[in-house]
């Protein structure tokens, strides 16, 4: 026989979107559990590309200094090196917001510290090593989840049940929802190496045929290798010293490191997908993040768009959970009022993807720098709408009131 539990609000998934909800329903009163399969947050590169949208959202918690508190890195401006020579494509130094950079924070330590602040509520509970395996549903409606964990099986009783749980969503295949797969040309080979020398502000390195993220961690560099849908195991065939070569050509910056990656175990798949949910909700559950609208890592928004979902559900839902008044067309506001800025970032990474990322590592020849791109390093006064549409976004999303006090 099964434990039973009730709450007001069972979240599925204790990633970004999960957890910032937890904290926001939990903040406006409502009994909140989090069950997140997983025993800690620690998994090999995850999304940590904290924009400034996202740190605003902190301040407006009262709890951006705290978050800083933790291990980070600052990226101010934003930078492109295309065949050897640097062009500058952001600056995010007049954006309207406290912080006007990029923060790059390993998810575990972002999680680690949502996950902190959310059980100093007497309304939170996070259950780790649980996860979720059915739904519990009465005359169409759901009505909870069902979940294991070390203790064996548990039943939840809530009047809001929500999935973030990831682009492999198992609420979302529960629930019997539509995923509309929009297609990704690419993959992506994840791996790190020791820093030397000083700090690079280049985030995205281009030579003939290939394309190397570097994000700059301070003693060591995680990097991108972007790659050809289903290519892993080619790449892999060719050898690691191929492999080492490709990364040193496209970003010098880190081939004195590059002596320490040994092993292909070293060396992550993160296979690319772009889709999004037909319908984000059911009578009594919601779907946000990944597990409504997976996206493509071309620029780190995806940590980001899931917060801002987890705001928008939290400011919308958690009046009508208190007054015991949540309805079905409640749920689907959430959708209606974040599916504009997800079309809007989807197309605009399905076009780069499709028009430039493709050509290019299906070409394995050198190329111009693109028109946008010259124009960049031309007027700076360009990098600045380029700062506002990755650092903003569309339709950022604020903290209601409620949530805006501290606890």
């Amino acid at each position: 026989m099964s434990a039973r539990r009730e709450v007001d609000c069972c979240i599925a998934g204790g990633g970004p979107a999960g957890l910032v909800a937890g904290l926001l329903f939990a903040r406006a009163g409502l009994k909140t559990l989090v069950l997140e399969k997983h025993a800690d947050f620690l998994r090999d590169f995850r999304g940590d590309t904290v924009h400034p949208s996202t740190l605003e959202i902190f301040h407006e918690l009262g709890l951006l200094q705290a978050l800083l508190a933790r291990p980070h890195d600052q990226m101010p401006k934003l930078g492109v090196r295309f065949n050897g020579k640097y062009m500058p494509v952001a600056d995010f130094a007049g954006l309207p917001t406290q912080c006007r950079f990029v923060a790059f924070m390993p998810q575990a330590e972002f999680l680690d510290f949502v996950a902190d602040e959310a059980e100093r509520l007497p309304g939170f509970e996070l259950m780790r090593s649980t996860a979720a395996t059915g739904l519990v549903e009465d005359g169409g409606r759901v009505t909870g989840l069902r979940a294991a964990g070390p203790d064996g099986e548990l039943t939840v009783a809530s009047r809001l049940a929500i999935g973030a749980d990831g682009r492999h969503s198992t609420v979302r295949e529960l629930a019997g929802l539509t995923v509309r797969d929009l297609g990704a040309p690419i993959d992506v080979l994840w791996f790190s190496v020791p820093r030397e020398g000083g700090r690079d502000d280049t985030l995205i390195n281009v030579s003939a045929g290939h394309l190397v993220v570097t994000i700059d961690r301070g003693t060591y560099w995680q990097c991108a290798c972007v790659i050809a849908k289903g290519e892993a195991e080619a790449v892999r065939a060719r050898g690691l010293p191929a492999f080492r070569a490709i990364i040193a050509e496209a970003a010098p910056q880190v081939a004195a490191g590059l002596g320490a990656l040994t092993d292909w175990d070293q060396v992550k798949l993160l296979s690319v997908k772009v889709d999004r949910l037909e319908r984000w909700s059911r009578p009594g559950l919601l779907c946000i993040g990944d597990a409504a609208h997976a996206m493509s890592p071309i620029g780190g928004v995806g940590i980001n768009l899931a917060i801002q979902d987890a705001v928008a559900a939290a400011n919308l839902l958690a009046p009508k959970l208190k007054a015991q008044d949540l309805t079905a067309e409640d749920l689907d506001a959430v959708r209606r009022r974040r599916l504009w800025p997800t079309r809007v970032t989807q197309f605009a990474q399905v076009q780069a993807q499709d028009r430039f990322l493709a050509p290019l590592i299906e070409g394995g020849r050198p190329v111009a720098p693109p028109l946008p791109l010259r124009a960049l390093a031309r007027w700076p006064w360009l990098r600045g709408l380029v700062a506002r549409a990755v650092g903003l976004g569309v339709r950022p999303e604020h903290v209601g009131a409620p949530m805006r006090r501290a606890a």
